[in-house]
């Protein structure tokens, strides 16, 4: 009785730290840092204003792309984010690599040859540019989910003054995805104990009419969870809690990896 209590004890601790057990959340990775404590517009916008950096980057500069490496590598350590996770998470680029490694093969312009191969010197560029500012943009990505759960994104985003339909809309579909596939899992239960099991294009009729069905029930759902907050006085704006002023501390430390950024993209303007 007592490990049971302890059991729902700590379940409910977890889900109070916003441990990533929901839908949406299982990117996020509790951690105590400073990365982790910074209001998620102020991340958002640091975010961006990296990439922005790094876009405007030729891929000629390769010096640089050293240095935003080493940035983001700094970004992972002080945000105590394994390595090997980060490393995992953007396996998710591999198809573009793919795709970038034939670049080279296809083109116009200037030609070299290694051994036998004849490559282009355009093509090998665009895919060099693909791989390091993508790799790059899936890093940044990866620590801005890791530090900042789904909702908070979502508030920040609402911050940064993003249509508040927008925000809605993700909000709800963020928060009844658990809902919808609890429903599919039912239905598809409901055909295994009839003995249903798909094994062919035959059986395509009774899974487009099943999904037919989970689109029907969900519409409706929808329909009565939204008749439900008209009659709570929903006037087009979600409650929110007061968002604090953000103090100019915070946003120096936030921005201080685009700052960095963009003083050593400066710099080997100048010193070209």
């Amino acid at each position: 009785m007592v490990r049971n209590i302890n059991k729902i004890e700590i379940s409910h601790t977890e889900l109070g730290h916003h441990h990533g057990h929901d839908v949406g959340e299982r990117l996020y990775l509790h951690r105590h840092s400073i990365v982790h404590s910074l209001p998620p517009h102020v991340k958002i916008v640091a975010a961006f204003m990296f990439l922005f950096v790094v876009i405007s980057t030729s891929i000629t500069q390769w010096q640089l792309f050293i240095f935003y490496f080493s940035l983001i590598l700094l970004t992972l350590t002080v945000a105590k984010i394994p390595i090997k996770l980060a490393a995992t998470r953007s396996l998710i680029e591999i198809p573009f690599v793919l795709f970038a490694v034939l670049m080279p093969f296809f083109g116009t312009g200037e030609q070299f040859s290694i051994g036998p191969v004849d490559l282009y010197r355009a093509g090998l560029l665009a895919g060099l540019s693909i791989v390091g500012k993508g790799t790059i943009g899936v890093l940044i990505a990866i620590i801005l989910s890791t530090s900042t759960t789904a909702r908070e994104i979502l508030r920040g985003l609402e911050k940064l003054k993003l249509p508040q339909l927008m925000v809605q809309i993700a909000s709800f579909m963020l928060r009844y995805v658990n809902v919808v596939t609890d429903e599919m899992e039912r239905m598809r239960v409901a055909r295994a104990s009839r003995g249903f099991e798909a094994t062919g294009i035959k059986h395509w009729k009774i899974l487009a009419t099943a999904a037919a069905a989970l689109f029907i029930r969900s519409y409706e759902r929808g329909e009565r969870v939204h008749l439900a907050m008209l009659s709570r006085g929903y006037d087009g704006v979600l409650p929110h809690e007061e968002v604090t002023k953000v103090s100019v501390k915070i946003w120096i430390k936030a921005l201080t990896l685009p700052f960095l950024a963009l003083l050593a993209h400066l710099l080997m303007i100048v010193w070209k």
